[in-house]
């Protein structure tokens, strides 16, 4: 991989690759096109991995660029292997030695990412967790810095599939479904009588954990927060002026629109909405697969102005589809 590209450009990188995967080869030049615009350096280099390396070699190619630390340790904690690893932090499964003796998940700050912006963002994750407690929210056990200068803080370790993932695997009823999910809105309800709108609700921010033979849910993930309050720091939760953050597939209209300032706790209910959708029908509401490297704007209109379709109605058609195939396979 180029070695020329900025972290940002790395970035943006694997998560354009991971949407050009999606589509027909013979869309993907054009999705280039859009997506990296005039960003030469970006679109030569998607075009080469595209072109040279199937879609698992690229991914495992591009978490290898940032190194991992596993194998270190941080204080009282040995970093065992690294579990995620997003635009601003990596997460580490860990091992605590004192004054406990327990499994944790350390969050880093990725090296390199020490802008003013992000280590607010990520202070400002630490915070708004540190003054939650709630059963199905991820605990905050400590904080504090590396020998380097890059801050981190340990939480409760969430060993677990997203809720989606856990349902299907377990083949749950409904009414298990709906159990779980309404242990996700009592976790996201907490969050909002704290303050704290999530802003990026989605399957794997919703991972399920069995405890003495129950299943619980626990949200994760606050970097992209915001208080609905003073009471934390207005800089380091506030969005920037024309800055999306979240995951589209899960968004509100308003949290999509750049210049939008009106997201509150009920963007968040928006989000458990599509994932409550997602968690009974196995789709998402709305398929922006077909929109990949249109304009943000072009893909906010669908939101905005088109309706989804009801859930029993795409089921319906699945049930029809899957019975003519069986049909067209008998006569054969």
């Amino acid at each position: 991989m180029s070695t020329s590209l900025s972290p940002d450009q790395r970035r943006r990188l694997e998560q354009f690759f991971d949407r050009a995967a999606d589509l027909p080869a013979g869309e993907r030049a054009a999705f280039v096109e859009r997506a990296c615009g005039s960003d030469i350096a970006l679109r030569d280099e998607l075009s080469r991995l595209l072109e040279g390396l199937t879609g698992d070699d690229v991914l495992e190619q591009l978490r290898h660029d940032a190194p991992s630390r596993a194998g270190t340790t941080i204080g009282p904690y040995r970093l065992l292997e690294r579990v995620g690893l997003g635009g601003m932090g990596e997460v580490y499964a860990a091992e605590q030695s004192l004054p406990v003796v327990r499994r944790v998940a350390l969050k880093l700050i990725r090296h390199g990412m020490h802008s003013a912006e992000v280590v607010a963002r990520f202070g400002a994750e630490r915070q708004a967790l540190a003054r939650m407690g709630h059963p199905n929210v991820a605990q905050v056990f400590d904080a504090g810095s590396t020998d380097d200068g890059r801050p981190y803080f340990v939480m409760e370790f969430v060993a677990g599939p997203p809720i989606t993932e856990f349902a299907d695997q377990r083949t749950l009823t409904t009414r298990e479904r709906l159990e779980l999910f309404l242990a996700v809105c009592d976790g996201v309800q907490h969050a909002h009588q704290k303050g704290v709108i999530h802003r990026d609700l989605k399957p794997s921010n919703l991972l399920v954990m069995e405890q003495e033979q129950r299943a619980v849910p626990k949200v994760i993930d606050f970097g992209v927060a915001r208080a609905t309050t003073g009471k934390l720091s207005e800089h380091s939760l506030h969005t920037l002026v024309g800055q999306v953050v979240g995951t589209l597939d899960y968004m509100s209209p308003e949290q999509a629109d750049p210049g939008g300032a009106d997201v509150d706790t009920r963007s968040d209910v928006y989000s458990l909405g599509v994932v409550l959708y997602q968690l009974l029908s196995g789709l998402l509401p709305f398929d922006h697969s077909s929109e990949l490297g249109l304009p943000l704007s072009e893909r906010q209109r669908v939101m905005r102005e088109q309706d989804p379709p009801m859930p029993s109605t795409r089921l319906r058609k699945q049930t029809d589809t899957a019975a003519s195939i069986a049909r067209l396979h008998a006569s054969v």
